[in-house]
């Protein structure tokens, strides 16, 4: 026992190769050593809701590459009727770029929390909200569109089946994440306004004193989420 604690207090004498590797996770010597457990809890949780994403987007690709039925045209299923001419992808591109510009918000909101603006914080996090909350109004027309189409779960005018139960299961799981993420951006924005973290105001989310680390972790997620939706833009309307 004494000879362990030894080992992991001398840098010297620390085990080399793939066991020093193990010897430092084990004793915490370098890894998570400063990062709080909000933080390596919303690693863990990203790195977990990747894999139900990566799952999710190889079935729709299992699933169109082996069906015999013509899959449908996306430039023809995603159009809009605008000026008498049917324009492809207009609303989606519109999405994608009202979505990847809350990146660019959120990671100014990130920003400014830790030089500790309160107000440029939370009016920006407001925003990010805001964009958040526009694009699922978004994607809940274009919803309302395909199924007023005759587009179901377990069919579609335009073609194979699967195509439906695909696309309403994987933008929904998605549209889920951003309307969660919506809800927390308003409660940590106010938490910020009212100078919860500044005055160690005790209740949901409330760090230490001074810390902003709430914004960053909320930053995390939006970015993943803003992430996974270049993925679905890929595999659903540019395939």
């Amino acid at each position: 026992m004494t000879q362990s604690v030894q080992t992991h207090g001398d840098p010297d004498l620390r085990p080399g190769g793939l066991r020093g590797v193990a010897a430092d996770f084990g004793s915490d010597q370098r890894a998570f050593k400063t990062a709080s457990w909000g933080k390596a809890m919303m690693w863990i949780f990203l790195l977990s809701d990747t894999f139900v994403f990566g799952c999710f987007l190889l079935a729709y690709m299992t699933a169109r590459m082996s069906t015999p039925v013509a899959w449908p045209n996306p430039s023809e299923v995603f159009a809009l009727h605008i000026g008498g001419q049917d324009v492809p992808l207009i609303l989606i591109a519109i999405m994608t770029f009202v979505l990847i510009s809350s990146s660019g918000t959120m990671a100014m909101a990130v920003n400014f929390g830790y030089r500790r603006e309160r107000g440029k914080t939370a009016a920006l996090m407001l925003a990010t909200a805001l964009l958040g909350a526009a694009f699922v109004g978004m994607q809940a027309f274009e919803w309302t569109k395909l199924i007023s189409e005759g587009v179901r779960p377990w069919e579609n005018p335009w073609g194979a089946a699967q195509f439906g139960s695909a696309f309403f299961m994987i933008t929904g799981f998605h549209g889920t994440h951003v309307t969660i993420g919506v809800i927390f951006l308003l409660i940590v924005a106010r938490k910020v306004w009212r100078g919860d973290f500044d005055t160690e105001r005790r209740g949901f989310f409330t760090s230490r004193k001074g810390r902003y680390e709430a914004v960053e972790i909320m930053g995390l997620y939006w970015h993943f989420v803003d992430l996974v939706w270049v993925f679905i833009f890929a595999f659903f309307y540019l395939w």
